[in-house]
């Protein structure tokens, strides 16, 4: 039986997840979705959509998609939703797990590669994040929780763009792309999102067969990451009102704790080397390493190696053949909480052939 695909959606409080979601299941896109609650709050699922409600906590929807409240936890979840769907109780082809304004990402993340049970049934494929235009500036000052949402992004979706003005928006974007330069980014009306910009983005496979873009770092981090080299005052915990309302501060208004720094090498990697130094680094850096992604040239093979990882999970995998004349350029980025970037290029560097 083949993984079913699930992706996480997440993003502040007001943000629009469910706006977005109710769009993704009342579009006839003939697709039968499970979607996790992490609660049913006062935002929850209309009741235009569900059909009735059951003592199961899960909830048949007019469209042929389910909806189920996490009862304990989400691994336990996960596993009663596979195990209806293989005793044919249940009929859905992925799932969607809309997490709660206040969540961090990661742990539900890493509930998919830490459970061997979810793991052979599941495959995690995105973390989609929502950022509240009007709201964005002065909640990524206030709350970690929405940095972090940010940092775990494969996928950001900024709502409620045309309450601000254009320059505000390029400001944030500006900011996120400081924060997480691996995510797409763009403005969202109400929900209005193409279901291919949502599912399938393969975003997130640790240890699948990735054909991934080795150009994911676009042009754009090319003029802006001088900026990553200054040292960094000690971490503060961004009350906005420093900031005025903080809508509309460029990047370096902020100092915020999670950032990202992008490494490359023109000379290949010794595996030995390499291993023994990430092992070493998410041992002691770990939990502040939300995502880091790579596309190395490793010493003893004519194939790019892809490398991903979330906290202290890493995964890689042999990637396509370098092309002929193509530069052999590893490139990586590392997104986390005021992560050591002057340690970490050492010991990359180091790790060099």
């Amino acid at each position: 039986m083949s993984l079913i695909p699930a992706t996480i959606l997440t993003g502040f409080l007001g943000s629009g997840k469910t706006t977005l979601l109710k769009r993704v299941l009342s579009e006839a896109h003939g697709q039968k979705i499970a979607v996790i609650e992490n609660e049913f709050g006062e935002e929850n699922i209309d009741n235009e959509i569900l059909v009735a409600d059951t003592q199961e906590n899960i909830i048949q929807m007019s469209n042929g998609c389910i909806c189920c409240t996490i009862r304990d936890d989400l691994r336990a979840t996960l596993q009663d939703l596979a195990q209806k769907k293989r005793k044919g109780e249940l009929d859905f082809e992925r799932v969607v797990i809309e997490t709660t304004g206040l969540a961090d990402p990661g742990p539900v993340a890493q509930t998919f590669f830490m459970d061997d049970e979810v793991a052979e049934q599941y495959l995690l494929d995105a973390i989609i994040t929502l950022v509240d235009a009007k709201h964005a500036a002065q909640q990524l000052n206030d709350r970690q929780e929405a940095r972090r949402q940010v940092g775990f992004a494969d996928q950001v979706f900024i709502s409620k763009a045309d309450l601000v003005a254009p320059e505000e928006v390029d400001a944030l974007i500006h900011r996120l792309k400081h924060m997480n330069p691996r995510a797409p980014m763009r403005p969202v009306h109400f929900g209005e999102v193409a279901i291919k910009d949502v599912f399938d983005l393969r975003g997130f496979n640790l240890n699948a067969k990735l054909d991934i873009d080795p150009d994911f770092l676009k042009a754009d981090e090319d003029h802006d990451h001088a900026h990553h080299d200054h040292d960094h005052g000690e971490h503060c915990d961004h009350p906005s009102h420093q900031h005025g309302d903080g809508a509309h501060g460029h990047h370096h208004h902020h100092d915020d704790d999670v950032k990202s720094f992008v490494y490359r090498a023109t000379r290949p990697f010794n595996p030995a080397k390499l291993e023994d130094f990430l092992g070493a680094i998410v041992q002691v850096y770990g939990p502040r390493m939300l995502r880091y992604k790579g596309v190395l040239d490793m010493e003893g093979t004519d194939r790019k190696v892809i490398f991903q990882g979330v906290h202290q999970l890493m995964g890689s995998d042999l990637g396509p053949a370098w092309a002929e004349g193509e530069a052999r350029t590893s490139k990586m980025v590392f997104i986390g909480l005021d992560l050591p970037k002057d340690i970490l290029v050492q010991g990359l560097d180091q790790s060099l052939v």
